[in-house]
């Protein structure tokens, strides 16, 4: 009697998986289908930096020059995430001119936009894919794996240092 073993998953099968496991609403959709996809999931007032993927772009609704003031004002940030890594299900997030750090992190919904092709399998790949630029420009960012928590204080609390709950616009 033979034993079959599982086909190992795709990164991008990993990677869904993995980022469901942290309540991470997952939308796969084409790129011309994206700026509907955000505006369904995003809570007003929203904010948000450039989206670096041909033909995708943020919808309307979403102050993509935000003050300090339209920051504070925020219930979502919207901002591209440059790298996935399916074994743990974590977004790279660079910190770059745009105020993609403050715009992802300082309010309770993250709406997080990445491309299909920017998912790896692991730390080694994500470190190969992001090591060079980072030496070359000493640039920086965050792996964010789903909303923020913390259990510090006995009870886990969710959105303690950052979103209280992540959306995902997943490009195919």
């Amino acid at each position: 009697m033979s034993q079959q073993t599982a086909e190992p998953a795709t990164a991008f099968e990993q990677f869904v998986t993995e980022i469901q496991r942290y309540d991470v609403g997952v939308t796969e959709v084409t790129p011309s289908e994206a700026a509907d996809a955000i505006e369904g999931v995003i809570e007003q007032p929203a904010v948000g930096t450039a989206l670096p993927f041909e033909g995708v772009e943020l919808p309307d609704s979403v102050e993509s020059e935000p003050t300090v003031g339209d920051l504070d004002a925020a219930t979502t940030g919207v901002t591209a995430a440059e790298l996935a890594i399916a074994e743990y299900g974590s977004i790279f997030l660079r910190t770059d001119e745009l105020g993609s750090e403050p715009v992802s992190l300082f309010n309770d919904l993250h709406v997080a936009v990445l491309h299909a092709d920017d998912i790896v399998q692991d730390m080694t790949a994500a470190f190969e894919h992001l090591g060079e630029r980072a030496r070359a420009d000493r640039s920086s960012g965050i792996l964010a794996t789903g909303p923020s928590a913390t259990a510090d204080m006995g009870a886990l609390v969710q959105g303690a240092h950052g979103p209280k709950r992540v959306e995902l616009i997943l490009i195919t």
